[in-house]
C-alpha cells in the first residue's frame, strides 16, 4: 500500500515538474514569436502549473488517447527552437497528428514539415499592429479592455491605446481603474494596474492606455496621442446607424468603427465564423451584432448544416 502511494505521488510530482518547465517556454513563444499555444482550444498563455495539468486532463474528452506531458513538453521545446513566425498552435492536435501520420519521421522533422509556412519566420510577419480605441467604458468596454490587454503579447495585432469617456468626479481616473480591477461577475483583473493622474493614463500589465475625456465623437484628435488609423469600438450603444457612428470617422486618426450592439439600417451585422467573409475593405463601419445573435447563430448554423432548419423560435 505504501509503495503504491509513494509511486502515485512520485508520478504526480514528475508531471508537476514538466508543467512548471513548460510555463517559460510558452511565455517566450508568445512574447518573442507571437505564437499562441493551446490544448483543444484552451489557451496556455499565462496559465499556472495546475491550469496546464488540468488542460492536459481535459484533452481526454476530445481525443481517444490521453494527452501526456511527457509528449507535449518535448514538442514545445522543439517549437521554441524553430524560430517560428506568428501562429496559433494547438499542441494536442499537433501531437495527435504526429502519432497518427508521423510516418517514421522524428518529432522535429514532422514539426518542421507541418509548420513549414512559419518555420524560420520569426520577426518576418508583415502584419502591423492596429491601434484600438474603446469609446465608452461600461462593463462591455471594461471586459473588452481585459481581453485586449490579456492578448497584447509582443505588441502585434490589436493594441489598446485609449478609452474615451465623459468626465466624472475629481477621482474619475482612480474610479475607472478600480472598476477595471474588480468585476462582481468576472472577478479580479489578472495582473497589475497603475494610474498616472498627471498624464491621464492607466497602465495595465505594461499596456499604457490613454484616458481621453470628450462628449463629442467627431472632434477628438487621436493623433495628438500618437494614435493613427485606429479602430474605434463604440460600446456605448448611443448610436446604432451609419449616420451616427460616422461621427467617429470625422476625428483625426480614425480608420474604422465597430459597434458592439445590433446595427440599424444597412449596417452589416457580423458574427465571426458565420458571415465575416462578407466584410469588404470599403466597409468602414460594421456591427458585431447582439449577444443573443452571437450566442445562437453558431449553434443554428451547425444544426442547419447537419440536419437542416425549416423554422424556429428564439
Amino acid at each position: 500500500m505504501s509503495q503504491t502511494s509513494d509511486s502515485c505521488l512520485d508520478t504526480w510530482m514528475g508531471r508537476e515538474a514538466l508543467a512548471e518547465a513548460m510555463i517559460p517556454v510558452i511565455g517566450r513563444l508568445y512574447r518573442d514569436n507571437n505564437v499562441v499555444t493551446s490544448i483543444h482550444g484552451r489557451s496556455l498563455i499565462n496559465k499556472s502549473t495546475m491550469n496546464i495539468l488540468k488542460a492536459h486532463r481535459f484533452a481526454r474528452r476530445m481525443s481517444k488517447d490521453e494527452l501526456l506531458l511527457e509528449e507535449t513538453a518535448p514538442l514545445l521545446n522543439i517549437l521554441a527552437g524553430l524560430e517560428l513566425g506568428a501562429a496559433a498552435i494547438d499542441i494536442a492536435r499537433l501531437n495527435q497528428k504526429f502519432k497518427e501520420e508521423g510516418g517514421g519521421a522524428t518529432l522535429e522533422e514532422f514539426l518542421r514539415a507541418e509548420l513549414a509556412e512559419v518555420v524560420g519566420k520569426r520577426g518576418a510577419d508583415d502584419r502591423t499592429s492596429t491601434d484600438v480605441v474603446l469609446y465608452g467604458f461600461g462593463r462591455i468596454g471594461r471586459l473588452l479592455a481585459r481581453l485586449l490587454i490579456e492578448k497584447a503579447g509582443g505588441g502585434h495585432g490589436l493594441r489598446l491605446r485609449a478609452i474615451v469617456v465623459r468626465r466624472g468626479s475629481d477621482k474619475d481616473l482612480t474610479k475607472r481603474a478600480s472598476l477595471l480591477r474588480r468585476d462582481s461577475v468576472h472577478g479580479s483583473f489578472e495582473g497589475t494596474i497603475r494610474v498616472d493622474e498627471a498624464a491621464n493614463t492607466i497602465t495595465a500589465n505594461g499596456v499604457q492606455v490613454q484616458v481621453i475625456y470628450s462628449d463629442n465623437p467627431a472632434t477628438i484628435d487621436y493623433t495628438a496621442y500618437g494614435i493613427k488609423d485606429a479602430l474605434v469600438v463604440d460600446n456605448t450603444g448611443r448610436w446604432r446607424d451609419a449616420e451616427g457612428l460616422s461621427q467617429h470617422l470625422q476625428s483625426k486618426g480614425v480608420a474604422r468603427v465597430l459597434l458592439t450592439a445590433p446595427g440599424k439600417g444597412d449596417l452589416k451585422n457580423i458574427v465571426h465564423g458565420i458571415n465575416h467573409g462578407t466584410i469588404e475593405d470599403s466597409d468602414q463601419i460594421v456591427s458585431a451584432a447582439s449577444c443573443t445573435t452571437n450566442a445562437i447563430t453558431p449553434v443554428l448554423k451547425a444544426i442547419n448544416d447537419k440536419f437542416g432548419v425549416v423554422h424556429g423560435h428564439v
